[in-house]
């Protein structure tokens, strides 16, 4: 099931921001692995939201090798602490960082990212939660004490991915359940996600249908 209707797809594509030099061979390798990435139309949120909270410090829980850091990076980030379990992608998200002249900027975590974000301190001014989708609603209650407010919780994947969408429409729309685990894991961490942060009083949430659809909460307590 398609979010987007062809014809806005192909404007928002045509209207994203152009690609750096460094961005440019980061989806050419993610062609190349066909590995998933936010792509431009996402990415030019992620540096709006960068821009507009004034971001100092960003947490991602998941994060390949760095993509989506970039556009937070280009929106004027700090700093961002990068999660990734597979050795080799942080090892190449490294030399990206090298070769684009940014790394003093990003720090590359290898391990699980539950486990990384214990370690860090907070506050944090941006988070996205882009890993495992049976562990975003833990992502994120573990990671909210340490955004202040007036930052942002980001998730991936909300609309389109490794989940049925049709059945999260379901879900929401009609109060049908969500798939157990053992049926289908991924939308069911979806599903929960967004029903933990539609009912948390300490954010206010809106989902945008860009990318593979993300949700975007702030931080109003």
């Amino acid at each position: 099931m398609d979010v987007l209707t062809d014809p806005t797809r192909r404007f928002l594509t045509a209207t994203a921001p152009e690609h750096t030099s460094v961005q440019a061979e980061m989806a050419a390798l993610a062609d190349e692995w066909g590995f998933p990435i936010i792509g431009p139309e996402a990415g030019a949120v992620l540096r709006l939201l960068a821009r507009l909270t004034d971001a100092d410090r960003v947490f991602e829980f998941g994060s390949g090798f760095g993509y989506s850091a970039t556009w937070f990076l280009r929106g004027g980030a700090e700093s961002v602490v990068c999660t990734e379990f597979d050795a080799d992608e942080a090892e190449r998200g490294v030399a990206f960082a090298a070769d684009g002249g940014y790394a003093d900027r990003v720090t590359f975590e290898v391990g699980d990212a539950m486990e990384t974000v214990d370690r860090y301190d907070g506050p944090f001014d941006v988070v996205l939660v882009d890993h495992q989708k049976g562990r975003y609603a833990d992502a994120y209650r573990t990671v909210l004490p340490k955004v202040r407010s007036g930052g942002v919780i980001i998730a991936d994947n909300i609309a389109r991915g490794p989940i049925d969408f049709e059945t999260l429409v379901a879900h929401f729309e009609a109060g049908e359940p969500l798939p157990d685990d053992a049926v289908d894991a991924e939308t069911r961490g979806i599903g929960e996600y967004v029903g933990t942060v539609r009912s948390d009083d300490a954010v206010e949430t809106a989902i945008l249908p860009v990318g593979s659809g993300i949700a975007v909460s702030t931080v109003v307590r």
